[in-house]
């Protein structure tokens, strides 16, 4: 048995990923009170200690603790510091020197906690933009201070990181992600001298299933079976949890309809139902749009349940998407769980690692860590 520990785990996407790949996950941090509730209410991850309290209050040692680990074990300790600051669209943050110190906080309190205890692997995964020109001094601190070439190897980091697509490891959605695995550097020399790789995950999937892979997964595929319901429907079956979507008004129930006869993006509007904010202005064309059934669906936001925020009309039926149906498309299991609160399950869905690309890695560092203990037998 494998321990993990989840830091800023959200609802438990990182959580559940790591659990399919062999992990168990021991203890878990996160400061909002509904995402534990939810958390703890799915039954895989009902034994995680899970610290409802601010990283920025807690120590390494305090977080080891709560999980069992000691201070010589062979665990991970993986982190997802909420991203939304690092995206590109909040690159005018950059502009108020001000406003580094609020963005880049939670990401050093992670370095934090990896200095104070030195876990031997480390997964980190965020936004791509955190390798932006407006990022990169912050990203470039972190990878300092982690890679230490001035400390003991057990005190430094071999590190390797990309910017991945979610979609070539079975996502059906078009989500970039940065992903980093770390090992410290006293393990990296042993896994050298016997010749094991580390790195980060194989594809697994490709546009046209080119090079042998499979193929990317559509929308179609991924919402197959559910049953279909109406704008504001709440589909009431306890074999299906969480199927109900976003209610339309008249107006916007008539721009779905236009818009799906024009190709699916709001530039075939008629002139009487474009809104007049977008008469003068050509940007965000997605907003309003509908999801191609025969492509991975684009990325999955915390507005993903709301039509008039992006690609999130339904493929074939003139709605937004549900709530199970964007957990799915983020490779949510269908007996997890989310509140009533739609706005608040959209956040959690949004927020969330694809789970099958935390699988991906998963697999890959435990593949890595089995090798490694087995050379200590």
């Amino acid at each position: 048995m494998i321990k993990a520990i989840d830091l800023f785990s959200g609802c438990g996407g990182v959580s559940i990923g790591l659990t399919n790949a062999g992990f168990y996950v021991a203890s878990a941090v996160e400061i909002d009170a509904q995402a534990v509730a939810a958390y703890k209410n799915y039954a895989p991850l009902s034994h995680v200690k899970v610290l409802q309290k601010d990283i920025c209050s807690l120590s390494g040692d305090e977080i080891l603790e709560t999980g069992g680990i000691k201070r010589d074990e062979i665990y991970l300790l993986a982190g997802c510091p909420p991203c939304q600051k690092f995206s590109l669209q909040n690159r005018r943050n950059y502009l108020d020197e001000n406003k580094i110190d609020e963005v880049k906080k939670l990401l050093m309190n992670y370095k934090r906690i990896i200095k104070e205890v030195y876990p031997p692997f480390v997964l980190m995964e965020n936004v791509p933009g955190i390798k932006s020109s407006y990022n990169g001094r912050i990203l470039d601190e972190f990878l300092k201070d982690l890679e230490n070439e001035t400390g003991e190897p057990q005190e430094q980091y071999h590190v390797e990181y990309d910017v991945l697509n979610a979609a070539n490891y079975g996502v059906p959605q078009l989500r970039k992600r940065f992903v980093l695995h770390a090992v410290r550097k006293d393990i990296y020399q042993v896994l050298l001298d016997n010749k094991i790789h580390f790195g980060l995950p194989e594809a697994t999937h490709a546009r046209n299933g080119d090079n042998d892979l499979v193929p990317w997964k559509s929308v179609a595929e991924a919402l197959k079976g559910l049953p279909e319901i109406s704008a504001g429907e709440r589909y009431s079956d306890k074999n299906i949890k969480n199927h109900y979507c976003a209610n339309l008004s008249e107006k916007n129930l008539a721009r779905i309809k236009a818009i799906r006869a024009n190709g699916g993006s709001r530039i075939g509007l008629p002139e009487n139902l474009i809104l007049k904010c977008h008469k003068a202005f050509s940007g965000h064309t997605d907003v309003y749009g509908i999801m191609d059934p025969n492509q991975p669906s684009p990325t999955i936001t915390g507005g993903c349940l709301s039509y008039t925020k992006g690609r999130f009309g339904h493929p074939f039926q003139n709605r937004a998407i549900s709530v199970r149906e964007a957990a799915r498309l983020q490779t949510f299991p269908d007996d997890y769980i989310f509140g009533e609160s739609i706005t608040k399950a959209a956040i959690e869905i949004g927020n969330a690692v694809p789970i099958s690309l935390v699988e991906a890695s998963g697999k890959t560092l435990i593949k890595v860590i089995e090798a490694y203990k087995n050379i200590l037998r």
